[in-house]
C-alpha cells in the first residue's frame, strides 16, 4: 500500500489539528501500518480512498478514527525503571516532609496511554503502605486519545501487557486473571481517575500537582506548540513540585518557565522555585 505526498500531508494535517502532534517526515512510515486495520475494517482499498472520504467529509466520525489509529501507545509497567527509583528513593521522601501536615500528594501523569504509568506510580504507594498509611494519593492520568482512556480506566490488560514491565509476584499480588485479561485490583484503581485531556488545553482541575509526568509526548509537538505545553504544565505545578520528563526530552532551549534540579538528575523545577531552593540550601 503506497503512501503519497499528498495523503501524507493531509493525514499529518489532520493529526496535527486535532492533536497538535506531528507527524514528520521521520514517522510518516508509521502511516501503513497504523492504518491497515482501520482500512480493514471499514472495507477501504487504499489510502487514497480514505483521504477522498475524509475531504468530501462522508463519513463524519472517520476523522476522529484515523487519528486515534495515528497516535503512539506506546507504553508499558515501569517504563525505563530508573525514573520511578528516583521518585521512591529521592523525590518522595523529601516531598514526604514537606506535606507531613496536609499529608497528601496530587501526581498528574500527562499522557498516559492506556493507563501502565499510573498504575505503575499507585504501586509505589501501595507496596509499602505503612509508610503511606494515612494519606491521600490522588493519582490523575490523561491522554489526548478516548480509546486509551477507556482502556486505562478499565484496568484489563493482556498477558503480554500485563508481563512488561512488572515481575511475577508484582503481578500476581496487584492484578486478576479473568476472561477479559488482566484486571487491576480495586486497592490501585481508587487511587486513580483518567480523562481525555490534550496539554495544550488548560491544565485538569484542581491543578497545583505536586508531581507531573510527561514523558515522551513533548517530542511530539513543534516547538512552538512545545512552548506552550510547557506555560500549562508551569501552570498546574505547585510552586516546590517537580516535572519529569522523557529520557530523550529536556527544558534546555524549550523554554524559561523550568530548569534543572540540580541535586535530583531528572527532575525540572518551576524556574524562580529553583533559584529559591538553590538559595536556601547555599545561605
Amino acid at each position: 500500500m503506497q503512501v503519497s505526498d499528498s495523503s501524507s500531508r493531509i493525514l499529518a494535517g489532520l493529526l496535527e489539528a486535532r492533536t497538535g502532534q506531528q507527524l514528520t517526515m521521520s514517522r510518516r512510515w508509521r502511516i501503513e501500518t497504523a492504518l491497515s486495520s482501520l482500512l480493514r475494517e471499514r472495507g477501504i482499498a487504499t489510502l487514497d480512498e480514505l483521504i477522498t472520504i475524509l475531504v468530501m467529509g462522508r463519513e463524519p466520525a472517520l476523522p476522529n478514527l484515523v487519528v486515534e489509529a495515528l497516535l503512539n501507545n506506546e507504553t508499558y509497567f515501569f517504563r525505563d525503571r530508573q525514573p520511578f527509583d528516583l521518585l521512591t528513593q529521592q523525590f518522595l521522601p523529601a516531598l514526604a516532609k514537606a506535606r507531613s501536615t496536609k499529608r497528601s500528594f496530587k501526581i498528574w501523569s500527562a499522557g498516559c496511554s492506556t493507563g501502565q504509568e499510573p498504575y505503575s506510580l499507585a504501586m509505589l504507594f501501595a507496596d509499602d503502605p505503612l509508610k503511606w498509611q494515612g494519606w491521600t494519593i490522588d493519582i490523575l492520568g490523561s491522554d489526548v486519545s478516548g480509546q486509551v482512556v477507556d482502556r486505562a480506566r478499565a484496568g484489563v490488560y493482556t498477558q503480554f501487557e500485563v508481563q512488561r514491565g512488572l515481575g511475577i509476584q508484582q503481578m500476581i499480588r496487584w492484578f486478576t486473571e479473568s476472561e477479559e485479561g488482566w484486571r487491576a485490583a480495586e486497592t490501585l484503581r481508587r487511587q486513580i481517575r483518567f480523562q481525555v485531556h490534550n496539554i495544550l488545553e488548560p491544565p485538569p482541575h484542581p491543578g497545583q500537582f505536586d508531581i507531573i509526568l510527561c514523558r515522551n509526548v513533548l517530542l511530539y509537538l513543534s516547538p512552538e506548540k512545545r512552548a506552550a505545553a510547557f506555560e500549562r504544565l508551569a501552570s498546574a505545578l505547585a510552586p516546590d513540585g517537580a516535572l519529569m520528563l522523557g529520557a530523550g526530552e529536556t527544558v534546555i532551549g524549550q523554554t524559561t518557565r523550568f530548569a534543572a534540579d540540580r541535586e535530583t538528575r531528572g527532575l525540572y523545577r518551576l524556574a524562580d522555585g529553583a533559584d529559591a531552593d538553590r538559595r536556601a540550601r547555599t545561605a
